[in-house]
């Protein structure tokens, strides 16, 4: 199942929206990105974002797992374990690139929204940006946006 607002979409072939994601996508695991599917980009992309965020983690604004940018329009998707030509930005582990879900032990179920954002122009950042500088910085670009929400508990 895709959920999408407007045309575009985002799936992934390793978790259902709403389904668990697999632990080899865990920090538990191999702590590998999933591969995700995109379909359906909208005319006049410029280039697609992708953000991972855990807004169940105990913190203020949650936890952001994975900042992506420079994603080509007419690329399909990442594969498992990311690559591709695109810049990662800084997580909240900080670190650059994909970190999985990590929740703390007992926490129970977090929900981890994967968001796909078409764009009207490109993104002027520098590798590492933060999720919030991403977002604050795409805001007027925005054309759809998509999401896939996986789950993981430990």
């Amino acid at each position: 199942m895709k959920l999408h607002l407007g045309e575009l979409a985002i799936s992934s072939p390793a978790f259902s929206h709403g389904g668990s994601i697999p632990a080899e996508h865990a920090t538990d695991g191999e702590d590998v990105s999933p591969e995700l599917v995109f379909s359906d980009i909208p005319a006049g992309t410029v280039e697609l974002a992708v953000l991972c965020h855990d807004p169940d983690a105990p913190l203020t604004n949650g936890f952001t797992h994975w900042v992506a940018w420079g994603i080509p329009p007419d690329t399909d998707g990442i594969p498992r374990g990311g690559g591709g030509s695109f810049t990662e930005g800084t997580n909240d582990f900080g670190n650059a690139g994909y970190g999985g879900p990590a929740p703390p032990p007992g926490h129970g179920r977090h929900h981890y929204f994967f968001h796909l954002y078409a764009l009207s122009s490109a993104v002027d950042l520098s590798p590492g940006a933060t999720g919030a500088e991403l977002l604050a910085h795409i805001d007027d670009a925005i054309i759809e946006q998509a999401r896939i929400v996986g789950t993981y508990e430990r």
